[in-house]
Order: C-alpha cells, then sequence, then structure tokens
C-alpha cells in the first residue's frame, strides 16, 4: 500500500512539474455567464496580488463652476472616470482590468433623488467588464452611501486584482 501510494504521488508530482506554473496557477471566476458579476474569484497560492485604495472622478467638463456636480458629471460619467483611473493604476502594476478580482463600489444618490443612480454606474461598468475583448468580470458588492468625501462626488470605487505571472 505504501509503495502504491508513493507510486501515485510521484507521478502526480512528476505530472504537476511537466506543467508551467501558469498551468497550475490561475485566477479562476464561476458564476452565470449572463450575470455583469462573478459569484466567486479564486487566487491561487503564488499569485500577485494588489489592492487599489478607492478612487473618485476626474474632473469631465472644466468650463463648470470649480467643485460643482457638473464639472465631475453624472453617475455614468464619474464611474466611467473613476475605472479609467483605476485601470492605470493597475498597468502601472503590470495589470489591467481584466485582473481585478473584487470591486467594492460605493455611490451617493444624484441631488433630488433619494436613491443610487445603479443604472448609470452599470452602464459605465458593462463598458469594461463582461466584454467580448474584455470578458472577466470580478466578485462585486455596490452599496449606497449617504456622501463621500466631497458633494460633488457620487461615486467611489477600490479594487483588488490578482495575477500569476509567468516565470
Amino acid at each position: 500500500m505504501k509503495a502504491h501510494l508513493a507510486a501515485v504521488t510521484f507521478a502526480l508530482t512528476s505530472f504537476a512539474w511537466g506543467l508551467s506554473s501558469s498551468a497550475l496557477a490561475q485566477v479562476t471566476r464561476s458564476g452565470p455567464d449572463a450575470s455583469p458579476i462573478a459569484a466567486s474569484v479564486t487566487i491561487p497560492p503564488g499569485a500577485t496580488v494588489v489592492n487599489l485604495s478607492g478612487a473618485l472622478a476626474a474632473e469631465s467638463d472644466l468650463t463648470a463652476p470649480e467643485g460643482s456636480l457638473q464639472r465631475y458629471g453624472d453617475t455614468e460619467t464619474q464611474t466611467r472616470s473613476v475605472l479609467q483611473r483605476l485601470a492605470a493604476g493597475l498597468i502601472a502594476q503590470g495589470m489591467g482590468p481584466e485582473d481585478v478580482v473584487m470591486m467594492r463600489v460605493y455611490l451617493v444618490a444624484p441631488p433630488g433623488s433619494d436613491r443610487m443612480d445603479f443604472s448609470g454606474m452599470m452602464k459605465a461598468y458593462k463598458e469594461m467588464f463582461g466584454t467580448p475583448e474584455q470578458p472577466n468580470k470580478p466578485a462585486r458588492v455596490t452599496v449606497q452611501v449617504a456622501a463621500l468625501v466631497a458633494p460633488q462626488f457620487l461615486v467611489e470605487i477600490e479594487v483588488q486584482a490578482a495575477k500569476v505571472f509567468d516565470e
């Protein structure tokens, strides 16, 4: 029995050594294809994990009054800006949006509303995640908050990304 167990262990180990590290360890996502988010994401041992702090939108209309909501745009515009900023941060780390495994989205209700603009956020989100060009989708939570750091901000997003780099 011990000899058989040793032979099986040797065979599995030999097989594993024959595969590249990327074939053994990949970030995996699961969930319905139609869903805009992953139900779960598994990060293998040895993957590089990067956490990007919450990002806010850049100014989108420099002709609007400084510090105004109009200067930063609506929820859709701000989401697009925030995702672009996060993508740039990931690129600086040798990663990209395809490597995002977890996303936390904080939304403020636009002035005159008591509900966050979830559909505006989703419109911009779907431009970057779950597309034919970039099919990877992160696990995600989206919550409405009372306020962010300043009244002109409607969106803040933080992400965690993971990637197995080939050696």
